[in-house]
């Protein structure tokens, strides 16, 4: 067992002494006292792992200690000790907060499996507090930083909704960031200590996911051998992220909007109402605006979702942030590479800015991260930059017909597949990557888009 420090408060000397010494040989550092006064005051002068008491002392009683340590540290885990004669007031002490009880006269093995189970899940509160300090810290918009006047705007107000439990829909083109925002908002929120859950709506398939969102009973339908907790249900007390919710069936939109007034739902094949407590923050690449108007997308669950709305701008209209994100990266990648790449020259960098970045913050962290891994050392030059950026950054080379031209020259046929592979690539970044809805995009059947994929090694 790890080592831990334990408090104990026992009026039986015998008792006290040998629980002390049973937990002192299996490498716990014990601290035992005989009355509930005595345990108070050395809770308040130090700080324990778990607190043993029995539940009948005089002075002070185990109920008593109990109250008293839940109201300094309401994680702290508590053990009680009983008579047989006395355990429905034990039962009433968990109910106040004790984590479990012991009765007497105590045996090794009982004891040792109840220490055990207290101990474990003291540590797993422990990292789960840890956990989420460095989550909190990842997110913490301090360490956001943005040069640009309409990134510092976008920031500005999602600070403000953070604390708050409004609904918010964030929009934006692919690879802008809206799952990094809706995380920001969760864990800088009232909720963080809850789940965060995320589903990606386009990249379910429309016949899965209402059982994803919902779950299902046993036998609800062919294939379904057990029964299934859904999105919302795991979300509860906490938010669910509703990624590309524009892609989200018209009957579908009904139950998500039965969800969001009412606060409940039924599991498929269930007959049971189920009541969860959820922030709902939704995302789309698309005009939702533009949807409503063509039947596309529900009115009614349109005007649930955009209460608060967030408008992340595209990379290429907020050109002042490339220099801050570029290096941020590049630091990024250095240690997780273990390279020492000195940054990027000048050229390099006036290179960067000037590129349209179809991809956005994500094509710029994908190009980083290809940059450290094949650089040695040095600094990053022009000439390490892929032609594609190059070629497209309207510096030196002359523009004919709508397609950059540089001094030195280029291959077609290299140029042309390039070309047709940004394409791809770009189709299966908006559809999310659903075949299908790509392959429509570039008005191909979904036959000749998987060829080209395989030709181009796409994954």
């Amino acid at each position: 067992m790890k080592k831990a420090r334990i408090l104990i408060a026992e009026d039986n000397d015998l008792n006290r002494e040998n629980l002390a010494d049973l937990l002192s040989e299996n490498g716990c550092e014990v601290k035992a006292v005989s009355n509930g006064r005595e345990a108070m005051d050395a809770f308040t002068c130090d700080k324990y792992d778990l607190v043993i008491t029995d539940l009948r002392m005089p002075h002070v009683d185990g109920m008593e200690l109990l109250k008293f340590i839940k109201k300094i540290n309401p994680e702290n885990i508590v053990v009680m000790i009983t008579g047989y004669a006395t355990v429905n007031n034990a039962v009433k002490a968990m109910k106040m907060g004790a984590f479990d009880y012991i009765t007497k006269p105590l045996k090794k093995d009982f004891v040792m499996l109840a220490i055990e189970r207290a101990l474990s899940h003291a540590k797993l509160k422990e990292e789960n507090i840890t956990l989420q300090s460095h989550l909190k810290e990842k997110y913490d918009f301090g360490k956001l930083t943005a040069y640009s006047d309409n990134m510092k705007n976008v920031l500005e107000k999602i600070k403000k909704v953070a604390s708050s439990d409004s609904t918010v829909a964030i929009y934006g083109e692919s690879g802008t960031g809206k799952e990094l925002v809706a995380r920001a908002l969760h864990f800088n929120s009232g909720r963080k200590a809850c789940p965060l859950v995320m589903v990606n709506c386009g990249a379910i398939p429309e016949e899965l996911l209402e059982s994803e969102l919902f779950g299902h009973e046993k036998g609800a339908f062919t294939g379904a051998i057990r029964g299934r907790t859904g999105r919302f249900e795991l979300a509860n007390g906490g938010t669910i992220f509703l990624d590309e919710i524009g892609d989200m069936s018209p009957s579908l939109q009904v139950k998500v909007l039965r969800v969001i007034q009412e606060r409940q739902f039924e599991r498929i094949g269930g007959m049971k109402t189920i009541d969860v407590d959820v922030r709902i923050i939704t995302a789309t690449n698309q005009d939702l605006e533009k949807a409503v108007a063509e039947k596309r997308f529900r009115e009614d669950l349109f005007y649930r979702i955009n209460v608060i709305p967030i408008h992340l701008p595209p990379l290429r209209e907020r050109k002042a942030d490339i220099p801050v994100l570029a290096n941020h990266f590049l630091r990024t990648f250095n240690k997780s590479k273990k390279k020492n790449i000195e940054g990027l020259s000048p050229e390099a960098m006036n290179c960067l800015t000037k590129y349209h970045w179809p991809g956005n913050v994500r094509e710029l962290q994908n190009l980083a991260e290809m940059l450290v891994v094949m650089k040695e050392y040095d600094k990053i030059e022009l000439k390490d930059l892929p032609d594609k950026i190059r070629l497209n950054s309207g510096g030196t080379e002359r523009t004919i017909s709508g397609v950059e031209l540089p001094d030195g020259g280029l291959g077609l046929n290299e140029t042309i597949g390039q070309f047709e592979k940004d394409l791809l690539q770009k189709a299966l970044q908006k559809s999310g990557g659903v075949k299908n809805r790509a392959a429509k995009l570039l008005s191909l059947n979904r036959t000749t888009f998987v060829e080209k994929l395989k030709r181009y090694k796409i994954s």
